[in-house]
């Protein structure tokens, strides 16, 4: 039998698809899942006529692999990753490698790639993004490792990843962990983006009284604009036209408002703290989610706390476009945050992180796949060393033309009593971004009062620190 080119460890929902994709491509492949009926299912019904090899045994699966062998897993992070590399360890041999592709702490991954590398074993963490269709039909993805374990892969991850106008989705993201933060930062923004969506809906159906029909065509033509077109925006608006079979109403309105998370967003919050750079809007999405989960203290509360019975009296219409040049304002800022996180743990972990090339391999396969990533991928590509997206010439004019829509749908929304947290935390970044003096003078007196903490002065130089006795 011809020895397979490519290994996959587990056969979930990504694991299978990206298994197939690589067979697509030309690449013999070996598959394996720790329940054997998996893989037999997975053998019987979606891998008919194609060439790949199944095992039953870890000593099999490696047996069957041409060298060096390239092996792909795709089991939940943590432990369980741990725990089949452990297993993988002994019956491999120099040269061979390992391929994490799920959603690892970065942290994680720096740990692993020392411990495999000293053993003359490569590793490689990989974010992967793009869901059950993309894993199948072209993801986009985010290597980190060695270079040299990279430069061995490479051939394959460029011909299954998403192929765009510039090249696949892919590219050396950067050593050790850097691949896994990349894919981290990303789901946060996807986070941030997912809440600025609802918030959109939120305020379209709630606020201006739009019908499922209206938010459908209003998300439809969205979505053919240079600004908001994306994955996101295309799906929402397909959501709002899906009717229930069992019903007959449309599902969206069926669905408890209780939406879960696997701990990226969460891991992109404590990285941002450790760090020291502010993402507000993702910190603003992430909390949305854990009070959504609170549902029937809010459905007590909502008995107890009434609100404002305020109603909309305006243009609807004339209404809808604020609200898009709304969205687009914070999604700019949710973008600028992450890019602005991602160059300081480039910096502060030696990865050497390319902006431009995390902006492009984002254009397609990905769940944050947008239009305006090309502008993203040109804003830092014509000045590397530019500080924050939000002075970029493109996205500073766009924000400046949008601004005061923006705060029109934050009035509307305190107004009728909706919140708003992301678009909130989002126009908050930008006006604490844009001001030159903030109330941290009072923040910082404070401190030297309780804590002898010191404080600089403003007429005098920078560096000097002072402390008064104030109760004197």
């Amino acid at each position: 039998m011809t020895k397979r080119t490519f290994g996959v460890i587990g056969l979930a929902v990504m694991g299978e698809n990206l298994a197939l994709n690589v067979e697509s491509r030309g690449f013999p492949i070996a598959v394996y899942n720790r329940t054997a009926a998996k893989t037999q299912e997975f053998m019987e019904k979606r891998a008919v006529g194609k060439d790949v090899k199944a095992a039953y045994t870890l000593e099999e699966f490696v047996q069957i692999l041409e060298r060096p062998r390239k092996i792909l897993v795709m089991v939940k992070a943590g432990a369980p990753v741990d725990a089949t590399i452990q297993q993988l360890k002994p019956l491999l041999e120099e040269g061979d490698m390992i391929i994490d592709g799920g959603n690892s702490l970065y942290e994680d991954t720096e740990r692993r790639t020392k411990e495999l590398e000293a053993t003359g074993l490569g590793f490689v963490g990989m974010g992967v993004s793009g869901g059950e269709e993309g894993a199948l039909k072209g993801p986009s993805l985010m290597p980190g490792g060695t270079k040299a374990a990279y430069e061995e892969l490479e051939p394959i991850l460029t011909k299954i990843a998403a192929q765009v106008d510039d090249g696949p989705c892919v590219t050396y993201v950067g050593p050790g962990g850097a691949g896994h933060y990349v894919k981290m930062v990303h789901n946060g923004i996807e986070y941030g983006d997912m809440q600025l969506i609802a918030e959109a809906y939120d305020v379209m159906r709630n606020g201006l009284g739009l019908s499922n029909q209206q938010l459908h065509e209003v998300f439809t033509q969205w979505n053919k604009t240079d600004e908001l077109n994306s994955f996101l925006i295309e799906i929402t608006a397909d959501i709002f036209k899906y009717i229930d079979p069992e019903t007959n109403q449309h599902l969206i309105d069926l669905i408890v408002d209780t939406a879960g998370q696997k701990g990226t967003g969460r891991w992109t919050i404590v990285s941002s703290l450790e760090l020291g750079v502010p993402i507000p809007t993702m910190y603003a999405a992430v909390n949305a989610r854990v009070i959504s989960s609170y549902k029937d203290e809010r459905v007590a509360a909502s008995k107890e706390l009434p609100g404002t019975d305020a109603k909309f009296d305006g243009d609807a219409t004339a209404f809808v476009d604020k609200v898009r040049d709304a969205l687009y304002c914070s999604k700019m800022c949710s973008y600028a945050q992450g890019m602005a996180l991602i160059a300081k743990a480039s910096s502060e972990f030696n990865y050497n992180i390319s902006l431009p090339e995390s902006a492009r391999i984002w254009k397609g396969g990905c769940i944050i796949r947008a239009g305006f990533l090309d502008k993203i991928k040109k804003a830092f590509t014509e000045n590397p060393g530019l500080p924050n997206l939000l002075l970029a010439p493109e996205f500073k004019q766009s924000i400046l033309d949008r601004q005061q829509a923006w705060r029109d749908v934050l009035i509307l929304s305190n107004k009728l009593g909706i919140p708003v947290p992301a678009f909130s935390a989002s126009l908050d970044y930008f006006d604490s971004y844009r001001r030159a003096n903030l109330p941290q003078n009072l923040t910082q007196a404070q401190r030297d009062y309780f804590g002898a903490h010191t404080y600089e002065r403003i007429d005098k130089p920078r560096g000097e620190f002072f402390h008064t006795e104030w109760m004197a």
